[in-house]
Parts: C-alpha cells; sequence; structure tokens
C-alpha cells in the first residue's frame, strides 16, 4: 500500500480543490481544509469522456465549508389549505412537504444547523446542486450521448450531510432540495407516518446503498438497503418503483463508510473516506506499475514484437504495440490476424439487452477458443482495494487491474433494472461474464534474449 507521504496524494489533493464544484465564494476551501472524502462515479475510468467541467465530472471532493451550510428538522405543520401551504413555503426555509391529500399536506420546517455541512447530488445543473451526475452508459460504450435516453437518476437525488467535526461522520439521505429549499412528495409517493410520530418517505426510483464489511483490506459485501427522505434505512422495495417500503433494518444507519455504494438508478457512486484516500493507490502510483510493466519487455508470441500498455493520459485509444488478450485463457499477444473464426459471439448480455459482440479466436499457444480483446489499464484509483500488480483483467471489456481489486468488484453484484443486480467493470461499467468468473489472470510472454 502506498504511505501516507505519497506527494502524489498532495498532488491529486490539489488538483481535487481546484476542480471543485462551483460554491459562494465563502464555501470555496481554503488553505489546509478538512477533507471528508471523495465520491467516485463508477464506469469512467477516471474522467468523463467529454472531459471534466465544473459541477459535472466523475469525482466529487468533499471539503468542510468555511460556513456551515447543515439543516435540520425544526418545525412541523399541518396544513388544511393551499394558502396556509404557500404561507409555510413564503417563509425562505428549507422544507420536507407529505401530501396526504387533496386537503391536508404535513410540511416539516428545516432550520440552520452550525455542526453539519450538507451537499447535494442529482441530474439538474440548478445552483443547488453541488455535483451534477447523469447516467452512465456503460457496457462499454463511453463515447454515447447520456442525453439521448431519458434519465432515471431525480433531476435533486439525495443530498450528503457531513458532521464538521471528528470523526466526521457522513450521512445520506434520500432526495435534495429544490430552488425553492423544498422537497416535495406528491399524493402517490411513497410515505408513512413512524411510530414516533415524525413523517418519511421514499424517492421515485429510491437511492439504494450497500456497505461493505472489511473495505478495503479485507472486503467483504453487504446488503443494498434503500435510505428514506430521512435518512432511515429500508430492505429493498419488490421493484425499484414499487409503492410499497420495505422492512426497517433495525440498527442499521445511513452512515458512508470507506467503500459504500451509492446506486442512484442510473448511475453508482463509490464513497471513498478521507482516511481511506491516504491509504488508497494514486495515479502515480499506478503509472509506476505501468511503467514497471513495460520495462520487463513483454513479446508477442506471434509477432515477436516488444508490447507497451501507453501512458495513462492516453489509455483510451488503440496503440500499435497494444497488448492484446485471449479471454478464455489469459494469454497476452500483440494485435494479429492469426486464429480467426468466422462465427460471433454475444458476451455479457442479458435477455432482451444488447450485449458486447467480440470477435472468436483461436490462441495460438493453447487452442483455446474465444474473445480476443485489447487490455487497458484501469485509471481511476479510487476503485482499487489495493496497489498489487496489474495482472488480472476484466472480462469481457479488458480492463487490467491488480488481482484483489479484480475478485472483489467481479462479486460485487450492482443494481441493474428495476430488479435484478449484476457485477460490471468499476472502470467502464461493462457487465462481467459469469461463466466462468468475470475476470482472468495475464499470461505474459518475457522478451526471447
Amino acid at each position: 500500500m502506498v504511505s501516507k507521504g505519497d506527494c502524489g496524494l498532495q498532488e491529486q489533493a490539489r488538483a481535487s480543490r481546484m476542480n471543485s464544484p462551483n460554491q459562494d465564494e465563502d464555501d470555496v476551501p481554503v488553505k489546509d481544509p478538512v477533507k471528508y472524502g471523495e465520491l467516485v462515479i463508477l464506469g469512467y475510468n477516471g474522467s468523463l469522456p467529454s472531459g471534466d467541467r465544473g459541477r459535472r465530472k466523475s469525482r466529487f471532493a468533499l471539503y468542510r465549508r468555511t460556513k456551515a451550510n447543515g439543516v435540520k428538522p425544526s418545525t412541523v405543520h399541518i396544513l388544511n389549505t393551499p394558502h396556509d401551504s404557500k404561507a409555510v413555503h413564503s417563509r425562505g426555509q428549507h422544507s420536507i412537504s407529505f401530501t396526504l391529500s387533496r386537503n391536508q399536506t404535513v410540511v416539516v420546517e428545516y432550520c440552520h444547523d452550525n455542526d453539519t455541512d450538507m451537499f447535494q447530488i442529482g441530474r439538474s445543473t440548478e445552483s443547488p446542486i453541488d455535483f451534477v451526475v447523469t447516467d452512465t452508459s456503460g457496457e462499454g460504450k463511453e463515447g454515447e450521448d447520456p442525453s439521448v435516453a431519458p434519465s432515471t437518476i431525480s433531476r435533486f437525488a439525495c443530498r450528503v450531510v457531513c458532521e464538521r467535526n471528528p470523526p466526521y461522520t457522513t450521512r445520506i439521505y434520500a432526495a435534495g432540495f429544490d430552488s425553492s429549499k423544498n422537497i416535495f412528495l406528491g399524493e402517490k409517493a411513497t410515505k408513512w407516518k413512524n411510530p414516533d410520530g415524525h413523517m418519511d418517505g421514499l424517492t421515485t426510483n429510491g437511492v439504494l446503498v450497500m456497505h461493505p464489511e472489511g473495505f478495503p483490506e479485507d472486503s467483504r459485501q453487504g446488503l443494498w438497503r434503500e435510505i428514506s427522505v430521512c435518512g432511515d434505512v429500508y430492505a429493498l422495495r419488490e421493484t425499484r418503483s414499487g409503492p410499497s417500503r420495505g422492512k426497517l433494518a433495525e440498527g442499521e444507519s445511513s452512515a458512508l463508510r470507506d467503500g459504500s455504494l451509492v446506486d442512484l438508478c442510473g448511475a453508482t457512486l463509490l464513497w471513498r473516506t478521507g482516511e481511506g484516500l491516504l491509504r488508497a493507490p494514486t495515479l502515480r502510483h499506478l503509472e509506476a506499475l505501468r511503467q514497471e510493466l513495460n520495462a520487463a519487455r513483454p513479446q508477442c508470441p506471434v509477432g515477436l514484437s516488444t508490447l507497451a500498455f501507453p501512458s495513462l493520459p492516453r489509455s483510451h485509444s488503440l496503440e500499435a504495440r497494444q497488448p492484446w488478450v485471449y479471454l478464455t485463457c489469459g494469454h497476452v499477444h500483440g494485435h494479429h490476424d492469426w486464429g480467426q473464426r468466422p462465427e460471433r459471439q454475444e458476451e455479457g448480455g442479458e435477455e432482451g439487452e444488447e450485449g458486447i459482440t467480440t470477435v472468436r479466436r483461436e490462441c495460438p499457444l493453447c487452442r483455446s477458443v474465444g474473445p480476443y480483446v485489447p487490455l487497458w489499464l484501469g485509471c481511476e484509483p479510487a476503485v482499487y482495494v489495493d496497489a498489487g500488480a496489474p495482472t488480472y483483467a476484466f472480462v469481457p471489456c479488458g480492463h487490467v487491474c491488480s488481482e484483489r481489486t479484480a475478485k472483489y468488484w467481479a462479486d460485487t453484484p450492482l443494481p441493474h433494472g428495476t430488479h435484478a443486480f449484476r457485477p460490471t467493470c468499476p472502470f467502464c461499467s461493462a457487465p462481467l461474464s459469469s461463466t466462468p468468473q468475470g475476470w482472468t489472470r495475464l499470461i505474459f510472454q518475457g522478451p526471447i534474449d
């Protein structure tokens, strides 16, 4: 693992501050701010296809604000006329409205909280959103425009609240406040009154969370749960937008841990704590591993040419010396035309959906037949569970990482559709193969001399 003194981490922190979302001048981080952690969108391998710009980016660093902007529940109003509701909302306070019927609405007013900072996430580009998130296209199609298909991510999807004092506990809540500082749960929304009397509810497509145990050293997947508007934890509904909530998960918390996953129904976010990032590999470390691989001068057994992984900034376009792999056996070659089979095979797709089409090839070393794809280095350090050598590749996309990282994500099902789960590559969101597993061990050929 990388030591806390790694200067690459300092450079990464400075870059994150420079790319922090547009905020009021009073909220711009000053020197040596407290870093609560980072949210990283899975599937973008370090940056959005069109580049990270402003609040629309592949990762978002959360720093302690100069002035606290958190809010907490205050006064509860039971309103029976539209005039009463208008009078309450005109006060300019943050509020959550629960519409029970045409004639009755419960409005919970929120007051300022000096002890917390609030960050909001969603599809909207309006000013209350700190981190703009759009649907991850997945299945290796990084260049597709996500605006073509209708989004399933809420405009104001969720809010993250961080305690300003140690241990800087960070909690997640479904739904975010809009430009009028309101959250509205309409008559058809799933909502209820708890035994202690306070109202709560769920958003249309829900905010799902999975807390792993022992991440990253001895990682074990936890159960996927749904988070309510008030931050309580529930078992999943029968379907993603079902009308009935799941059972209350007593004793469980919405507090995020290092490695927690947050699914917004269209994009999955990974939470890394500030402390966890200090132990994680950096881009500088991944670059050193790349150079070490290339220094070993791996050879193509057919063309007898020396292979080389391209430098990380150029890891999105094919190069002449790019390594390729036979996914069935793991033998690494250069690009050549030997052993082509005429038939084509759908890899990774489920019934009714488009899969990734890959040409089947016969490996000249072991004669096994299967997909033959280029290898790409995984460039997003936050998804690595260790700093081991990049000797494993995901199947069928060919993204390369350490053994423990490959096996962790291959064993981590992510939400898909209305009620399904499947493991996906954390670098491109391609669904991983289930037979025999979603990874292959790479076998490099050394130089003849």
